[in-house]
């Protein structure tokens, strides 16, 4: 799933503006994103010369992001993030709340704003690792040598001399840091803990163009990706702590695409772990995926059924053309003709098309819609651990697995483990529904029965 993230560079500033009443002090609002709410979180202060602030977005770890302009005229707040390219523009109403758009690049979606700092309280994460650890947690930084993007990531050592198992994590869609951070939830944080407690040492790394990572991952396939997870087992073989017979691959979501053509390429990869791995073609997914969600969510199956139609024109364009022109007219038609109630709230109709243009057009989009991962599954030699949720509604276990299973003893692997755990999410969460909305309010964020078994699998395979 791709979902919005926020960029910021920490600088000091001044804002110019000519105040008109108080709108000073925090405010604090939900930005719906793929059927989710991420919290956001404005400071506005008073200066000599006008405003100053902040903002936070504390689901995804940000806070203190340097606003670059803040402007108050006629009851109109606009507050610009020009290092991220946001933009929010609201009206205080009558019963002081701001109700506005949020933009970002080209995304715009609702977001009104209050005083109600309880909508900022955060939930507790129990699972979260905490210092000081009984291993060796080190900064490091690898090069992918096909496009020179520098990658920077924790390699966490067990106590010990080695050489050690090890492992690379890598992440689903969507420009992700080495905890893999979503709903303020931090699994890869949590997994690698884990895993690094049991005798395995974990290389995790920030995306490319993320956090301290270099390169543009708004240019990036899933093949371009791979490449960089290769370059992660490359650079655990120039570890001396590292036994080099013994490195695997823990693939989440698009990483569990990733992770098979890593290892049906490369024979320094011993096995590899599939957590929520797709076996579908992007296509039959996204239209499946889409399906699921809306039913949990309580959308009307007369909608669903419209939006499935919808979907599956613009993607038979895609797949069957490449003119933009006839896209881009397409989606202005559907546009137009939805339905002001099917609308999102105080959205324009040229932002609607816009938005779904630039993700449509992009090149993960395209390589990811037309991506079939069967044939390279085939290929895939190694022991392999495949898992997945009962109520993952984004890679429903039901048809992945099956599909998982029967690629790779199609190629003659021998050594496969499936294991669908009962009422677990697409995040590996015990959850009630399977739908997106939840994963922010569970407090827990892998299974310890996932963590037990992913440990005990990987030092099976490398007694």
């Amino acid at each position: 799933m791709r979902r919005l993230l926020f960029w910021g560079i920490f600088i000091s500033l001044t804002i110019s503006a000519f105040a008109q009443g108080n709108i000073t002090g925090q405010w604090n609002g939900l930005l719906p994103v793929n059927g989710m709410h991420l919290r956001i979180v404005f400071h506005v202060a008073k200066v000599d010369s006008g405003y100053s602030g902040t903002m936070d977005s504390p689901d995804q770890g940000a806070k203190g992001l340097a606003v670059s302009s803040i402007t108050y005229e006629k009851a109109v707040l606009k507050i610009i993030l020009a290092s991220a390219d946001i933009h929010y523009e609201g009206t205080l109403t009558a019963d002081d709340k701001l109700a506005g758009v949020f933009k970002q690049r080209d995304v715009s979606l609702p977001l009104t704003l209050t005083r109600e700092k309880s909508i900022e309280e955060p939930i507790a994460r129990m699972q979260d690792p905490k210092e000081p650890y009984p291993y060796s947690s080190q900064d490091v930084s690898f090069v992918n040598g096909s496009d020179s993007a520098i990658l920077a990531g924790t390699l966490t050592l067990p106590d010990g001399s080695g050489p050690f198992p090890a492992v690379v994590l890598i992440s689903g869609s969507g420009p992700q840091d080495r905890n893999e951070e979503i709903m303020n939830h931090r699994p890869f944080l949590v997994l690698a803990d884990y895993l690094t407690r049991n005798g395995i040492a974990v290389l995790r790394y920030d995306d490319r163009g993320t956090a301290k990572s270099t390169g543009d991952f708004s240019k990036a396939t899933t093949l371009d990706l791979a490449d960089d997870a290769e370059a992660a087992v490359s650079y655990l073989l120039t570890r001396q702590e590292i036994n080099k017979k013994k490195i695997g691959l823990v693939g989440h979501s698009e990483g569990g695409i990733i992770a098979p053509m890593v290892a049906a390429r490369n024979k320094q990869v011993r096995f590899i772990v599939l957590m929520a791995g797709t076996g579908m073609r992007g296509k039959e997914l996204l239209l499946l995926q889409q399906k699921l969600i809306g039913k949990a969510n309580g959308v009307p199956e007369e909608l669903l059924k419209k939006s499935q139609i919808k979907n599956q024109q613009v993607f038979d364009i895609l797949l069957n053309t490449n003119d933009d022109d006839q896209l881009i007219a397409f989606l202005k038609k559907t546009v137009v003709e939805t339905p002001a109630a099917e609308k999102p709230l105080g959205v324009k109709d040229e932002d609607l098309v816009q938005q779904q243009l630039t993700l449509l057009t992009s090149p993960w989009f395209k390589y990811f819609l037309k991506y079939d991962p069967a044939p390279v599954l085939v290929k895939v030699k190694c022991p392999v651990f495949v898992l997945g949720g009962s109520k993952d509604l984004q890679v429903p276990p039901r048809e992945n697995i099956s599909i998982l299973k029967s690629s790779l003893e199609k190629g003659g692997n021998k050594n496969v483990t499936i294991r669908e755990f009962p009422g677990l999410n697409h995040l590996f969460q015990e959850c009630q529904t399977g739908s997106p909305k939840e994963y922010q309010a569970i407090e827990q964020t892998l299974s310890p029965q996932v963590l037990r078994e992913i440990s005990a699998w990987i030092l099976k395979q490398t007694k």
